[in-house]
């Protein structure tokens, strides 16, 4: 059996099979036959008094990002942008590479202190560090016998 590409150039099925497999491991929206900006990819700590979120954000400046907190929601946004390229004047063999905006939303495990929160970017990656708010201390209630 045989695909066609959007060039018009015929694929065989283990061709059409093996871009689907990269693609679906490479980026999702890949299967869709589209390149839509990639999300970064997000881990999340409880540290005693504080909620750190590491983010990979590789090719961006800190300029290039917003960072919102607003109640339990922190966000995420960002824009990659095409570098014009000269010396790449013909048609594209691979293109894997993604641009434009995105924006990624979580809800926290709690309030944070969002004045008090920190945020360093280097090498590509994206460091928060935020206390959480006062209102989130756990209390101890004691019960009273009668």
């Amino acid at each position: 059996m045989l695909l066609q590409k959007r060039s018009g150039d015929l694929v065989s099925l283990r061709d059409a099979v093996e871009q689907l497999m990269e693609g679906s491991f490479v980026q999702p929206s890949s299967l869709l036959g589209e390149l839509t900006p990639r999300v970064p990819a997000v881990d999340m700590v409880e540290k005693g008094r504080e909620i750190v979120v590491t983010a990979t954000i590789p090719g961006l400046k800190a300029e290039d990002l917003e960072i919102t907190i607003t109640g339990d929601v922190l966000s995420i946004k960002g824009e990659v942008k095409q570098a014009v390229e000269k010396e790449q004047a013909g048609e594209y063999i691979y293109r894997e590479r993604s641009y434009g905006t995105f924006c990624r939303s979580f809800t926290l495990p709690t309030e944070v202190d969002s004045e008090h929160a920190e945020a360093k970017f280097e090498d590509g990656i994206l460091t928060l560090i935020m206390p959480k708010a006062e209102s989130a201390k756990r209390k101890v209630v004691k019960i009273r016998a009668k």
